[in-house]
């Protein structure tokens, strides 16, 4: 396969560092052929609090991710998050140019345009803007519209915006490292692409990509993004809470979290016992293994109370009838289905990155799911990119061919 097909996607978390290096078929399938996963330094609640740390994690997981693929890494797709991240809806109409109404690339490239011009502060940029449908003359919940015969076309779109610094402080950490960033992606939009099914955003779904340092939710209706948002708040809260409730060190809380940790006390009992080091290392106790679940129990209540609070202000007027899917690494703590099952009083499932191929005993875990997010979707970018270049190149074509008879005759 020619190295021209290679794809990569970076994702700098609060925990964790992900590169995925990814390939790239004619029929548009993702193969993982290398990844790169080394403990992240320098970001807290997904913003960058030291970049040389940040650069140093980055470089580290490139290397990695170099070395298993045989590839060399130069640039790709970022994943972003953090609490700075928002979103609005916006609505923008133009007037179809082509004399013979037929709808074009360029029409929907202006309506797109238009959409884009919102009143934002200074400090804030766009990310993406995402169409909801297209509207052709008063004909609603259109999704391509080029070809398409009318006068007037709409837009409905989702804009994600970010904090400026915040963003050029993760750029720069990229650039330290030698990644050159081709395009930004909004982690939880990511994840959708990994762990959903095409039924499942067409019907209404959430996601909800609870990582370390912050929770992201992506809800999905008619087949496009509906509604974004970042929690300041993951797993790492989780982490903490044990640190002080088995007063031992982080690093030991985590290990624990990851081994032995689970939502609901009832899952567990009391003769089910773990060791435990004490801060300083120089005493080891045993703790029942139902106190474990006793202190993370309220913890993901309270992440998951959150989430819910989020979607209520919404204002979604569906039912969700797909769900939520539940995703990122503290997705994986043994009961966190059953209670979310009960907080949300909907189906509840776990989400792994489905439809890739390769490394999937590895990156088939909702730890990589915004990772193998990011491949589909530049995956996806670069079949609308070849498109719109065969599409101009046959426009130019017949263009060339009217204007010679024009001039022949």
């Amino acid at each position: 396969m020619a190295r021209g097909s290679t794809i990569v996607g970076l994702d700098v978390g609060s925990t964790k560092v992900a590169v995925l290096v990814g390939e790239v078929s004619e029929d548009g399938q993702v193969q993982v052929i290398g990844f790169g996963l080394v403990p992240s330094a320098g970001i807290r609640k997904g913003t960058v609090i030291d970049i040389e740390s940040t650069a140093r994690s980055i470089e580290e997981a490139i290397e990695k991710a170099e070395q298993m693929s045989g590839r060399p890494i130069e640039g790709g797709f970022l994943g972003i998050s953090g609490p700075t991240v928002s979103s609005l809806n916006n609505r923008a109409v133009v007037a179809v140019a082509n004399p013979d109404k037929e709808i074009t690339a360029e029409d929907v490239e202006r309506v797109l345009q238009a959409a884009r011009v919102v009143p934002l502060p200074p400090d804030r940029q766009i990310i993406h803007v995402i169409p909801r449908q297209f509207i052709v003359d008063g004909n609603e919940n259109i999704l391509d519209p080029v070809g398409m015969v009318g006068t007037r076309l709409e837009v409905e779109t989702h804009i994600v915006t970010g904090n400026q610094a915040a963003i050029q402080n993760l750029l720069k950490c990229c650039e330290r490292a030698g990644f050159r960033v081709q395009e930004l992606v909004l982690n939880a939009y990511a994840s959708g692409e990994a762990v959903l099914f095409p039924a499942e955003k067409e019907l209404g779904v959430v996601v909800v990509d609870i990582g370390g340092g912050t929770t992201d939710i992506a809800l999905f209706d008619q087949g496009s993004l509906w509604y974004t948002s970042v929690l300041p708040i993951g797993g790492s809260y989780i982490t903490s809470d044990l640190a002080v409730g088995l007063r031992t060190p982080l690093n030991n809380a985590e290990e624990i979290k990851k081994e032995h940790g689970c939502t609901l006390p009832a899952l567990t009992s009391e003769s089910e016992i773990i060791e435990v080091s004490s801060v300083g290392g120089k005493d080891v106790y045993r703790v029942p293994k139902k106190m474990i679940a006793e202190i993370i129990q309220p913890r993901v209540q309270e992440i998951l109370s959150l989430v819910k609070n989020q979607l209520e202000k919404t204002g979604y007027p569906g039912l969700l009838p797909g769900g939520i899917v539940l995703t990122g690494g503290t997705a994986l703590t043994q009961g966190i289905v059953e209670l979310a099952t009960e907080e949300f009083q909907k189906p509840v499932r776990l989400g792994f990155p489905e439809s890739v191929s390769g490394l999937t005993d590895v990156v088939q875990s909702p730890i990589f799911a915004t990772g193998v997010g990011l491949l589909m979707y530049a995956a996806k970018r670069r079949g609308q990119m070849a498109k719109e270049s065969e599409n101009f190149s046959w426009r130019s074509m017949m263009t060339r061919i009217k204007n010679w008879f024009k001039d022949l005759f």
